[in-house]
Formats: structure tokens, sequence, C-alpha cells
């Protein structure tokens, strides 16, 4: 399957919950691997994986907070006679992660039999309130966590900290420790491409843990699950390392999770995975099963990957990536023999980026990746993963294959536009700093016509990829109950005109909405563009 390099997959468009994962097997199709708000997301080939959120009330453990120190150097050879001193000194350091949300309710009920046109419009003013807004209510979901300083610093997944949306944050976060003390944690940064998410606390001297080196990590070796499944409070699971660097997301610069048979479940998602050392070797965040509870079959998100971005957002905020331009898919057996090339060796080139750094190297589509930076590209050592982890500004060799014979070309690395920029929307942080809401006739835009919008300043122009010869103002967010989301209108597109003004601020939207409105229109014409798509006419009533 294509995947853009860094880490995603070609045509990846996410979804409500989350992206549809695709495997490298003919089995059946996937579901997302993570979901916000505490829906178990599925992910299955024959079976589903879930992302491990659950939604029950937290049952704190009662056990009391101590230092959480590792144990001497060298692990216990063979099966230990038990876990119950090693746990003694990890479980105070897991957290419990309750989060809520303000969601509407489905209001609208679907016309079955015997109901008639009267009783299907009372049971939805039913759920209305009297000024005809939706109803919401407040849903609440569960997670696990754990501390990686005395201060206060919290490793989760994403998705627990994450809307019904996928993107958006949830309202609240509580965090609960072991001896029951609860408090409200903030986001100090957050990654979907890996699902992790920092969170900090304001604590003094907790019980905390570390990160391990999961590249030490073998097959066979004991492993220790310690979270919150199904909201039950502190629970701690024992079994091995069933696999390492699995990929179930078709392909990726995270796509290589150790697999265990630990026992994880929903509400496990952001617990911490053990090793017999008392470190942390991954990050638990999925599992195959096909009713929703544990099948022997689970996944965390290894201590080699995840370290360096709980660095960055600790230490910035956001991730930089390497980045190098290019689309790739796997080399299948048939693409193999067309070529005459072995399998499992190399990534076809699918497409380049324009003005990217590969367009630049020279590299080309048909291109085979055999080679990078003196790594072989294999499906352990993908060309995603290993662009991603090269220092941005390196320049490094890239060897290809094209027309069978080997061609070695220099390629310096770029940094990796964020997942809303390559998606063609504009950033989560510009959305939620609240900058947009500060600009003249921000306001009143959003008022009138249920639009967020925001100047389109160079960076963002350079974000959404868009040539100098679109003008505008940029949709930061969408009101879904105005009527600019029934006909379409997204976050990221471009407002050109209004009734065929050209906008360039959110003051002169604002002004020619109320014109508008005093020439007695209750509909505008707006001109709208979608990344480099021609645009279109759209008609969106004034509120």
């Amino acid at each position: 399957m294509n995947r853009r390099t860094g880490e995603h997959p070609v045509s990846d468009t996410p979804s409500p919950e989350k992206s549809r994962i695709p495997t490298s097997t003919s089995r059946t199709s996937i579901l997302a691997l993570g979901v916000s708000a505490g829906v178990a997301a599925i992910v299955a080939t024959t079976l589903p994986v879930l992302a491990q959120t659950a939604t029950q009330p937290v049952a704190a453990p009662a056990a009391a907070a101590q230092p959480a120190a590792s144990l001497p150097a060298q692990a216990p050879r063979g099966a230990p006679m038990s876990f119950a001193d090693l746990t003694a000194r990890l479980q105070p350091a897991v957290v419990n992660i309750s989060t809520t949300q303000r969601v509407e309710v489905r209001s609208f009920p679907r016309f079955g039999p015997g109901m008639n046109l009267e009783d299907l419009f009372r049971r939805f003013q039913e759920q209305q309130t009297e000024d005809g807004q939706p109803v919401t209510r407040e849903a609440t979901s569960l997670g696990s966590g754990f501390v990686i300083s005395p201060d206060g610093y919290i490793v989760t997944n994403n998705h627990v900290i994450s809307g019904r949306d996928g993107q958006k944050l949830v309202d609240t976060i509580t965090v609960t420790l072991s001896d029951r003390r609860e408090f409200t944690a903030r986001v100090i940064g957050r990654d979907p491409l890996s699902d992790l998410a920092l969170l900090k606390i304001n604590g003094a001297d907790l019980p905390y843990v570390q990160f391990g080196n999961s590249q030490g990590a073998r097959v066979g070796d004991w492993a220790i699950a310690i979270g919150n499944p199904f909201g039950l409070g502190g629970t701690v699971t024992a079994g091995i390392v069933s696999a390492l660097h699995r990929g179930i997301q078709g392909g990726g610069a995270y796509d290589r999770y150790i697999q265990t048979d630990a026992s994880i479940n929903q509400g496990n998602s952001g617990g911490p995975l053990f090793d017999l050392n008392g470190n942390v070797i991954g990050v638990n965040t999925a599992i195959f099963s096909p009713t929703g509870g544990n099948v022997g079959v689970g996944f965390a998100i290894p201590a080699e990957l995840a370290k360096p971005v709980i660095d960055q957002l600790r230490t910035s905020g956001k991730v930089r990536r390497g980045y190098l331009g290019v689309q790739i898919q796997n080399m299948s057996p048939a693409i193999s023999d067309s070529l005459g090339l072995p399998k499992n060796r190399g990534e076809i080139v699918a497409a380049v980026e324009p003005d990217g750094p590969a367009r630049k190297a020279g590299i080309q589509q048909g291109d085979v990746v055999v080679k990078v930076n003196g790594q072989d590209v294999s499906p352990d050592n993908s060309l995603s993963y290993i662009v991603a982890n090269t220092p941005i500004g390196s320049r490094i060799p890239v060897e290809v294959i094209r027309g069978g014979k080997r061609v070695t070309l220099s390629a310096t690395i770029g940094e990796r536009p964020s997942e809303t920029a390559l998606l063609g929307q504009p950033e989560p942080e510009t959305q939620a700093n609240g900058d947009e809401a500060d600009q003249p006739g921000a306001e009143a835009a959003r008022k009138s016509l249920g639009l967020t919008l925001q100047a389109l300043s160079p960076e963002i122009r350079q974000q959404l990829r868009l040539p100098d010869t679109v003008k505008g103002v940029v949709i930061a967010r969408v009101n879904p109950s105005s009527n600019a989301a029934q006909e379409g209108l997204r976050r990221g597109d471009i407002l050109v005109s209004i009734n065929q003004r050209p906008v360039s601020s959110p003051q002169e939207a604002a002004n020619a909405v109320a014109e508008a409105r005093r020439a007695g229109r209750d509909t505008v014409l707006l001109f709208v563009q979608r990344g480099n798509t021609p645009g279109r006419f759209v008609g969106v009533k004034i509120q």
C-alpha cells in the first residue's frame, strides 16, 4: 500500500474516530487503531484490533504511593516465583486517566413502521432545547498512563485524551494516583502520528518509572502490563514478548509494535509494559479481539520509538521528523516478480512530491529504494522509519534501482509537515490558541456564518501549500450545527469571496455579511477553494 515517507499511508483519510488502517495481509479490512473518548477502536484482520480506552467508572487502586525503583541490572532467569516485589515497586507510578467531553445526542430518530410524521417531529423537538439547540450530554472515558518524573510528567496515548472526532481535546482530564489522590492534568503536547501524549500535574516527589531499552527485548522475555482495564482500577497482568516489529497498520514510521500475550483490555491504553528490570519497554495501545476482550494478542509502542517523541514533546510541545517527500509502496510478490527483484527488499516510489527533498535529489517515480544512509530498506526497517528518525538537514546517500541498475543519489532530509498540513488543513495549535478570535471581525463572522475565520498568513500558506495566486481567509473552525457545515465546508478551506466580493480578512468577511443582512438577504454566496483544486460557489444561510 502507498504511504507517505515519514509515517502515513497514501490516501490516508481520517474518519471521525480514526483512520482506517490497512494491513499487509490479504485478510479483511481493518478499522481504527486507537479511538477517542473511550470508544474502543477496531483493527481487524480475521480479528478486530481495539484501542484500549474503557468507558467505566474509575475504581482507584488502594496501594500507597512510594518511589518506583528498578530491580538490579540483571533480570531473573526463568520463571520468577512471584511478581509481587516488582509490582509493589512499579504500581504507584501507574495512574488512571479519566476524561469528560460534551457530545451531541443523536437527535433525529429514524422513520420506521408505525411512526407518522407528527410523531417523528415531536420526538425530534423533545431532543432540542427551548432555543432550538441540540441536546448534549457529558461523555466520560477511562484510560491509563504512567509518571516519568517526580514533578508530575505523565505519558499516555493521544486517543485517551482526544474527543470522539479523534482531533479535538476532551474538556477535562483527571489523573488518579494509586493512593487515590486526584489531580487535574494539562496537556504539554500530543502526537497523533505515534498516538502518544504528554500530560503534566502539579505534584512533587511522585513515584515514577523510566523508559528502558526496548531494542534489547527478545521474543520470549517476560513482560508485565499495569493499567486500568474496564475501569476496574490498578490491575497487573504478566506474559511474554510474543513478537517484535509487528506491523498492524500496513506500514509507516510507527508501525513497529511489540506484541505480547500479557492481558491488555479496554482501559489499558496508555499504560506501561515493563521488563523484569522494572523499566518501561512499551506503551500499551491496542489488541486483536473478536469481542473487545483480551485473547492474548496485544500491542505496545516500543520505548525506542516512544521515548524520542516524549522527549520532544517535553522540550517543545511538538515533534519534528525527517521528511523525504515521496509516496511509497511495499514490494509485493507481484511487483518484485515483474521487476525481477528479490522479495521483501526495498520499497517502490509511487509518487514524488513537487519541490520536496526527493525531487531535488533526483528520485523518480518507479525507483526502488533499497538503501538509505547505509541502512537496508526492509519490512522491519522501512523507508518511513529510517527517514523519520534521520536528523533534519542531514545529507544522506539514497541507493535506488532504476531500470535494473543501481543508482546512488544524495538527498538532504527536510522537516516533515504536520499531518493536518499534509491533509490540507490548518494546524490544530492555530485553532486552539484563540488567536483567530482576536482578529477583528472574527467573532461577527463566527456568529453570522458559523465559521471561525483567520487571515491567510505566509505560515499557513506554506502549511497548506497554496500558491501566491490564492487569496482569501482560512476557515479554522466550522460549527457542526451551522448551514455552512451542512453545505460541506470544512476546516482548511479558503474563503475567497462573499457575494462575489473578495475578502482578505475576517473583518472584510463580517462586513460583507452585514451588508447582505442590511439588504434584506438571508443567504450569502461564498466562493470556496479547497487545496489546489478548482473553487466552487456555495450558498450559506446567515445565522
